[in-house]
């Protein structure tokens, strides 16, 4: 039996940890606030996942320094993941987080390259909603790292009847699939919410996607990337899915509500907010042109309307595509 210890007990850390218990490990989960540590200790109940009960198998604790593990996997925010992953003991790591750190415009591997460079990396990623896996619905995702012995270790010790886990050697094409398609299912929601159609969310997800494959070549990674789990897959559930947290908020802004009194009233982070300027500004140092990304950004910012962001995408010059 391994020890794996999942780093943030929000929705999608805890979810994790259920699955990581259905796979036979003895799992530990890391909250950062010792009082909610204990009440998902004493209730075996996280309220960000309502009526699911969690696992014998896990303990839950807000001691970091404690913890002991084969395999962390790390579930924390991508804005708050370089302070955490500080205090994360020595050991072999997977990331589960999406998005680019906003002060850097690191992706996390690269963050956590620079903290601890001798530290195994891989990193999960495609189509899951934490509610789903919690439960335990079938479901798909990749593992991806250069290493091919971690890749088999991770999948190996992840996978279950419900759970099937892909091999991916594009680490950096994985994370960046994660990191943009949050930021195209922001313009999706936008685009349903403005009641623009379903044939202009198809268009917007086809074109979002050539974008994603664009910027993965771009920094070094495979654009055939774009077309699998990590790519196509989280961005199709992502931009359609109603629990998505970043489609609704597109989908918000698209029926006219402001951001700030959207993301007051949604629980947990919607990443593609601070993903989105750092990733525009991380594709222009790459001469890499990503107009529905910029489209987003300005909006978030303010800098443009939602009507005016749309007309500037309809309005770009004519090309084969």
């Amino acid at each position: 039996m391994s020890r794996i210890a999942v780093i943030g007990a929000g929705a999608w850390g805890t979810a994790l940890a259920a699955q990581a218990a259905r796979a036979g490990n003895d799992v530990t989960l890391w909250a950062r606030e010792p009082m909610r540590a204990r009440a998902i200790a004493k209730t075996r109940e996280n309220p960000r996942l309502p009526g699911i009960a969690l696992d014998p198998a896990i303990t839950v604790t807000a001691d970091l320094s404690a913890i002991t593990a084969d395999l962390f996997l790390l579930a924390v925010p991508v804005q708050h993941l370089r302070a955490v992953a500080q205090g994360v003991p020595a050991g072999p790591a997977v990331i589960c987080a999406k998005g680019i750190e906003a002060s850097s415009l690191l992706l996390p591997s690269e963050m956590l390259a620079e903290l601890a460079p001798a530290r195994p990396l891989a990193v999960l990623s495609g189509p899951n909603f934490a509610a789903e896996i919690a439960r335990g619905l079938p479901a798909a995702a990749v593992i991806a790292a250069r290493e091919a012995s971690l890749r088999l270790s991770v999948m190996a010790r992840l996978a279950s009847d419900q759970f099937r886990l892909y091999g991916n050697d594009d680490p950096l094409g994985a994370e960046l699939g994660g990191a943009a398609k949050n930021v195209i299912a922001i313009a999706a929601g936008a685009v349903i919410g403005a009641g623009l159609g379903e044939n202009a969310r198809a268009a917007l997800i086809t074109r979002g996607l050539a974008e994603m494959a664009r910027l993965a070549r771009a920094l070094g990674g495979k654009p055939e990337t774009m077309t699998g789990l990590s790519g196509l897959g989280d961005l199709v559930l992502t931009a359609t899915g109603p629990m998505s947290r970043n489609f609704s908020l597109g989908l918000a802004l698209g029926q006219g509500e402001a951001l700030t009194t959207v993301l007051a009233h949604q629980r947990g982070v919607t990443e593609g907010v601070a993903t989105a300027p750092a990733l525009v500004a991380r594709a222009a140092k790459a001469g890499c042109e990503v107009p529905i990304c910029a489209a987003v950004a300005a909006v978030l910012s303010g800098r443009a309307s939602l009507r005016a962001a749309m007309m500037a995408l309809l309005a770009r010059p004519l090309r084969d595509e």
